[in-house]
């Protein structure tokens, strides 16, 4: 078959360790032989982060909002063993944090389903879809490591030299100290995003933050939600009987684990991080979970949902072979494809995702699946394939389809 054309250029985010591997087979046994693939490269990988000053993340970000469309491998967020491994000029912080900061929106994380790969809340009967903020709160956070006695305080100088002072904590010996930040635009952006996606999939809506404790900072996520909620969404909810609903962070997670799914939790940032893990793992895997940045100028960044998968990489380096799932990766390919084919008017780029994500899914309930899969399924007979020949079993069946 003659190759689809693409004919503007998707942002490419190169990543890390054992997800950069399968990128490039992805890209190698999937993609180029049906596409011309059209796409501005940035290499995202730590050590050229290094060499950049973390200069190249940001390059990437504002290329993102340039053409429309990235999608992003998963990338180290380096610790004091990074540092050293790496021989890095410093901590740089996490490039999702960097990139979101910069595009702002919302992520949009939900699970993969497949027959034969059952939930382990057992009362879970459709996919819960995790809408996390994607500004502020500890991923853009400032900290201190305090070496002694001494007065913390917060204390913030308005345009005309007026402070607002509080005192945080009065130290007695060493401890540490954290600053963070949102602001009242991005949490309305972020309310928007949560109820024009429900609207727009017909789900309810659930909310949880910890406003009893955070009088001021949580409350605030709480009462933006129910403005955006009553001026702008409550006719829309009602005339599609959906719901709204409010709670404390640590309630919400009660009621979750006996819901029957099928609907959306909006989480905070780091409430979103922890959580969306909790959700995909539950499904099944965090390697079946799809993850989508969506801006509130309609810029899209498609990305894989889990870590690096290091230990399969170091023996990967030994030449010892591995069953790493590659499945969130082939969705966000597949995710930002239709989203560039939508955007620019090529349908076949659209039919072209829609089948390698049916091919992915056919193989898996067809019994052949990595080894990651083939440990829960509740099929039998199953073949648990390494990464490439896995690969290569969905694009034997993407050829079928196609």
């Amino acid at each position: 078959m003659e190759k689809i054309k693409m004919t503007t250029p998707l942002v490419e985010m190169d990543g890390d360790e054992m997800t950069r591997i399968l990128w490039k087979m992805i890209k190698e046994e999937l993609l180029n032989p049906f596409i011309e693939l059209n796409t501005e490269y940035y290499d995202l990988g730590l050590a050229h982060r290094n060499e950049t000053d973390d200069q190249v993340t940001v390059e990437s970000a504002e290329a993102t909002k340039k053409y429309g469309v990235a999608v992003k491998c998963a990338t180290i967020t380096p610790n004091a063993a990074r540092m050293t491994e790496y021989d890095l000029k410093e901590m740089w912080k996490s490039p999702n944090g960097t990139i979101r900061a910069i595009l702002d929106g919302t992520v949009f994380r939900a699970p993969i389903v497949v027959k034969g790969i059952e939930p382990c809340v057992r009362n879970w009967e459709k996919p819960i879809t995790i809408a996390r903020h994607a500004y502020g709160d500890v991923y853009k956070n400032v900290e201190m490591k305090i070496a002694g006695p001494g007065k913390a305080e917060l204390v913030f100088t308005d345009e005309n030299g007026n402070e607002q002072r509080e005192t945080v904590f009065e130290f007695k010996g060493p401890g540490v100290l954290q600053g963070m930040h949102n602001t009242e635009a991005s949490i309305r952006s972020f309310a928007r995003a949560c109820f024009q996606y429900a609207v727009s999939t017909k789900q309810d809506l659930w909310f949880g933050s910890k406003d009893t404790i955070s009088k001021k900072y949580d409350h605030t996520f709480k009462d933006i939600f129910q403005e955006v909620y009553e001026t702008e969404y409550k006719e829309q909810f009602d005339a599609l009987g959906l719901t709204y609903f409010y709670s404390l962070i640590d309630d919400i997670v009660a009621r979750i684990m006996k819901a029957k799914g099928g609907f959306i939790w909006a989480c905070k940032n780091y409430d979103g991080d922890v959580m969306s893990d909790m959700v995909s793992s539950a499904f099944g895997s965090l390697a079946m979970m799809t993850s989508v940045l969506v801006s509130p100028t309609g810029v899209y960044e498609y990305e894989a949902a889990h870590g690096t998968v290091q230990r399969h990489y170091y023996k990967y380096l030994k030449g010892e072979e591995t069953s790493t799932n590659p499945v969130a990766t082939i969705f966000a390919w597949t995710g930002a494809l239709r989203k560039r084919g939508e955007l620019d008017g090529i349908s076949e780029l659209m039919a072209f995702a829609d089948k390698l994500e049916k091919a992915t899914i056919d193989t898996i309930e067809g019994g052949v699946m990595t080894k990651d899969l083939a440990l829960i399924t509740t099929l039998e007979n199953v073949t648990a394939l390494n990464s490439q020949d896995f690969i290569h079993a969905i694009r034997t069946r993407l050829e079928e389809l196609l």
